[in-house]
């Protein structure tokens, strides 16, 4: 059963790695469109390549790109929630590749969309920033591959070396192309699968009215899932840890208390199992947001005192 907020982020676009070979180009595959000096816009779309204080992003409809600058003044925050909530705020640094957002701004001179207002969403932030973790070993494989390729190119343009010797590198080099090429569709294929996820398992741990330390039962149903988990193939699993409060109490000490038992439930994944810390989606305190049973009763607030421990495979890692 795959995720439903990640099913929706179009991530297989970041296979268009920006400097990988000339074929993968983003400025190869899409046009970029001129937005006109002074003119209003907002569009939807998705990061695909991100600069010091821009970044290019592709629309909605897979169609056109836009060049999006940030300025001081630009406001950079999620979307609200609900009549009575603002949204979170951020800083440029969390616009990421894959991200979807909401640019709202104006053309100047250049062509290019300045940015009055950015707004995402929380879900597709954690996202972002979980496939950056895995995407970055990729990218640096590939841009590795490439630059041997030109240093091959380089040596061979030269023509200081004897014919023979001349002949052996250029076999050498068109070996080594090859392979490069092939290791470079690998990597794409697999950057185009980081958007499929499926849930593995989700392992519900209870806790007790304002506390956020792991209580005996608690423990033990995360012993009985790392002792099922390891008789598995884990490859290209990720562990996302979400913490929940019920009704009891305000709305910023129920958010406070949340992300304090998502905590608790990392702290003794690490400790005890010595869980891998490049596997876990960002952890997130989700407050009262999200309960499965009626706040109303005690028993409904039992079940919504929870950290939802859920196991994700990543079809693109798994490969």
């Amino acid at each position: 059963m795959r995720i439903n907020n990640l099913k929706s982020m179009r991530i297989a676009f970041l296979g268009l790695i920006f400097g990988i070979v000339g074929a993968m180009a983003v400025s190869a595959q899409l046009p970029t469109a001129n937005v006109p000096d002074g003119s209003e816009l907002k569009m939807k779309g998705i990061i695909a390549v991100r600069n010091a204080d821009s970044f290019v992003m592709r629309d909605i409809t897979n169609t056109t790109l836009y060049v999006v600058e940030i300025a001081d003044s630009t406001d950079i925050k999620t979307h609200r929630k609900g009549a009575f909530r603002g949204g979170k705020e951020y800083p440029a640094s969390y616009l990421l590749r894959g991200l979807r957002v909401e640019v709202n701004g104006h053309g100047n001179g250049d062509g290019h969309l300045v940015a009055k207002s950015i707004k995402f969403e929380e879900d597709d932030l954690r996202a972002a920033q979980a496939l950056q973790v895995t995407l970055d070993p990729v990218e640096g494989q590939v841009k590795e591959n490439a630059a041997n390729i030109a240093a091959n190119k380089e040596r061979i343009a030269a023509g200081e070396e004897n014919a023979k010797r001349m002949s052996a590198q250029i076999d050498e080099n068109t070996a080594m192309s090859a392979e490069a090429m092939a290791q470079a569709n690998r990597a794409n294929n697999r950057i185009n699968g980081l958007d499929e996820f499926e849930v593995i398992k989700t392992i519900t741990v209870p806790f007790a009215t304002g506390r956020y330390t792991l209580g005996p039962q608690g423990k033990k149903i995360i012993d009985e899932a790392a002792a099922w988990a390891k008789t598995q193939d884990r490859k290209g699993w990720m562990v996302e840890v979400v913490g929940f409060a019920d009704s009891s109490g305000n709305s910023a000490a129920n958010r406070t208390l949340s992300e304090k038992r998502a905590s608790t439930v990392i702290g003794y994944l690490v400790g005890t199992y010595n869980m891998q810390l490049s596997r876990l989606v960002q952890p997130f305190g989700a407050g009262v947001d999200r309960p499965v049973a009626p706040n109303e009763t005690a028993a409904g607030r039992a079940q919504n005192r929870r950290v939802e421990i859920r196991l994700l495979l990543n079809k693109g890692i798994a490969g």
